[in-house]
């Protein structure tokens, strides 16, 4: 496949590819083959790592948090490995259209009928392989407002806020920034639930009392 220019049947392989990724359910897979279940079925039904430890299975959960954000950064790595003799702005491109299908396949998987998860490790799979120091900053403001705040939506929604800003602060191509604005716009839309609760103080600590798990309560 020519990866001098950006042709038609590249950006359909990476979109392509990139979102059957994103749609392998390790949630679901992991609970199955691991004896505990079907996920959907427990606490508040989401995909995502937070749900799957509620099965008490923190092996589980730690699975499907390194295959959810694995999947992205393969897609990232397949992206880089066919356009590695191209120009580099047909490279990010690329990157950055396989990489954000891959999160897209996760948050509407074609396997599960289009209700996945809430995108967060995937997101961050994405950043730390399309453009490391993007995801090392993004992942120090989980950190940091988690230590200050002990609230791990309020964390999430800041990292993928400030994503786009660390883009242009280090000096990545510009479809990187196209593929944080994307992301952060979609987790906030995922996160609607969260974010109303944290207008009305509501919303539970890391370690605190929690609400009834729902399907929009993880982070």
């Amino acid at each position: 496949m020519p990866t001098d220019t950006l042709s038609p049947l590249l950006i359909a392989a990476a979109l392509m590819g990139g979102y059957l990724l994103g749609s392998i359910p390790f949630g679901v897979i992991a609970t199955r083959l691991g004896g505990a279940g079907d996920v959907r079925s427990i606490g508040s039904g989401n995909i995502g790592a937070t749900n799957v430890l509620r099965t008490g299975r923190k092996d589980l959960a730690l699975i499907t948090l390194l295959g959810d954000g694995g999947k992205g950064a393969l897609a990232v790595l397949i992206a880089w490995l066919m356009t590695r003799d191209g120009p580099q702005e047909v490279q990010a491109t690329v990157i950055a259209l396989a990489a954000g299908a891959a999160f897209i396949g996760h948050l509407f998987p074609v396997w599960l009928g289009f209700k996945g998860g809430k995108g967060v490790a995937t997101f961050f799979g994405t950043l730390l392989a399309a453009a490391w120091p993007v995801g090392l900053l993004a992942g120090a403001t989980w950190i940091l407002m988690a230590l200050v705040f002990r609230i791990s939506s309020l964390a999430a929604l800041t990292a993928a806020a400030l994503a786009p800003v660390y883009v242009f602060v280090t000096d990545r191509p510009y479809p990187y920034a196209v593929l944080a604005l994307v992301m952060a716009v979609l987790i906030y839309v995922r996160h609607r639930a969260n974010i109303g609760r944290l207008i009305k103080g509501e919303e539970p600590k890391i370690g605190g009392g929690k609400t009834p798990p729902s399907p929009e309560a993880e982070a």
